[in-house]
Protein backbone atom coordinates (compact mmCIF):
# COMPACT_ATOMS: atom_id res chain seq x y z
CA UNK A 1 0.00 0.00 0.00
CA UNK A 2 1.21 3.49 -0.79
CA UNK A 3 0.27 6.66 1.00
CA UNK A 4 1.46 10.03 -0.20
CA UNK A 5 1.01 13.39 1.44
CA UNK A 6 0.70 16.14 -1.14
CA UNK A 7 0.68 19.87 -0.49
CA UNK A 8 -0.01 22.27 -3.35
CA UNK A 9 0.93 25.92 -3.19
CA UNK A 10 -0.33 28.19 -5.97
CA UNK A 11 2.15 31.05 -6.34
CA UNK A 12 1.39 34.71 -7.09
CA UNK A 13 -2.36 34.57 -6.53
CA UNK A 14 -4.32 37.78 -6.01
CA UNK A 15 -4.98 36.95 -2.34
CA UNK A 16 -3.20 35.01 0.38
CA UNK A 17 -5.95 32.39 0.42
CA UNK A 18 -5.30 29.18 -1.52
CA UNK A 19 -8.46 27.28 -0.56
CA UNK A 20 -10.24 27.81 -3.91
CA UNK A 21 -7.34 26.34 -5.87
CA UNK A 22 -6.86 23.46 -3.46
CA UNK A 23 -10.58 22.63 -3.56
CA UNK A 24 -10.52 22.52 -7.35
CA UNK A 25 -7.38 20.36 -7.31
CA UNK A 26 -9.06 17.88 -4.97
CA UNK A 27 -12.24 17.86 -7.04
CA UNK A 28 -10.16 16.93 -10.07
CA UNK A 29 -9.05 13.60 -8.54
CA UNK A 30 -12.37 12.45 -7.11
CA UNK A 31 -13.12 10.01 -9.93
CA UNK A 32 -9.68 8.44 -10.29
CA UNK A 33 -10.06 4.67 -9.86
CA UNK A 34 -8.04 2.87 -7.18
CA UNK A 35 -7.42 6.13 -5.30
CA UNK A 36 -8.54 7.12 -1.81
CA UNK A 37 -7.83 10.51 -0.34
CA UNK A 38 -8.28 12.43 2.87
CA UNK A 39 -7.81 16.15 3.28
CA UNK A 40 -6.34 17.80 6.33
CA UNK A 41 -5.37 21.34 7.27
CA UNK A 42 -1.90 21.09 5.74
CA UNK A 43 -2.33 18.82 2.74
CA UNK A 44 -4.04 15.82 1.22
CA UNK A 45 -3.25 12.16 1.84
CA UNK A 46 -3.49 10.02 -1.29
CA UNK A 47 -3.71 6.23 -0.99
CA UNK A 48 -3.40 3.51 -3.62
CA UNK A 49 -1.65 0.22 -4.20
CA UNK A 50 -0.20 1.64 -7.43
CA UNK A 51 2.38 4.44 -7.59
CA UNK A 52 1.21 5.33 -11.10
CA UNK A 53 -2.20 6.22 -9.65
CA UNK A 54 -0.53 8.47 -7.07
CA UNK A 55 1.55 10.11 -9.81
CA UNK A 56 -1.52 10.59 -12.02
CA UNK A 57 -3.40 12.24 -9.17
CA UNK A 58 -0.45 14.49 -8.34
CA UNK A 59 -0.13 15.58 -11.97
CA UNK A 60 -3.89 16.14 -12.26
CA UNK A 61 -3.94 18.33 -9.16
CA UNK A 62 -1.01 20.41 -10.39
CA UNK A 63 -2.43 20.79 -13.91
CA UNK A 64 -5.82 21.81 -12.51
CA UNK A 65 -4.26 24.71 -10.62
CA UNK A 66 -2.25 25.72 -13.69
CA UNK A 67 -5.42 25.60 -15.78
CA UNK A 68 -7.04 28.05 -13.36
CA UNK A 69 -4.53 30.66 -14.50
CA UNK A 70 -1.73 30.10 -12.01
CA UNK A 71 1.60 30.19 -13.83
CA UNK A 72 3.63 28.74 -10.96
CA UNK A 73 2.61 25.92 -8.63
CA UNK A 74 4.81 24.46 -5.89
CA UNK A 75 4.09 20.82 -5.05
CA UNK A 76 5.53 18.98 -2.07
CA UNK A 77 4.97 15.25 -1.93
CA UNK A 78 6.06 12.70 0.67
CA UNK A 79 5.59 8.99 -0.11
CA UNK A 80 5.33 5.98 2.18
CA UNK A 81 5.46 2.72 0.22
CA UNK A 82 5.01 -0.47 2.22
CA UNK A 83 5.13 -3.98 0.76
CA UNK A 84 5.20 -6.21 3.82
CA UNK A 85 1.48 -5.71 4.52
CA UNK A 86 -1.48 -3.64 3.41
CA UNK A 87 -2.01 -0.88 5.95
CA UNK A 88 -4.63 1.76 5.24
CA UNK A 89 -4.30 5.35 6.40
CA UNK A 90 -6.92 4.87 9.15
CA UNK A 91 -5.01 1.90 10.52
CA UNK A 92 -1.82 3.94 10.70
CA UNK A 93 -3.64 6.57 12.76
CA UNK A 94 -5.18 3.94 15.02
CA UNK A 95 -1.73 2.48 15.69
CA UNK A 96 -0.41 5.89 16.75
CA UNK A 97 -3.42 6.56 18.97
CA UNK A 98 -2.91 3.24 20.76
CA UNK A 99 0.60 4.33 21.69
CA UNK A 100 -0.61 7.61 23.22
CA UNK A 101 -1.43 7.71 26.91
Amino acid sequence: MIQAEISIYPMATKTTSASFYIAKAIESIQKIENLRYEINAMGTILESDNIDVINTATKQMMETVHNLGIARVEVIIKIDSRRDKQVKMEEKLDSIKKQMS
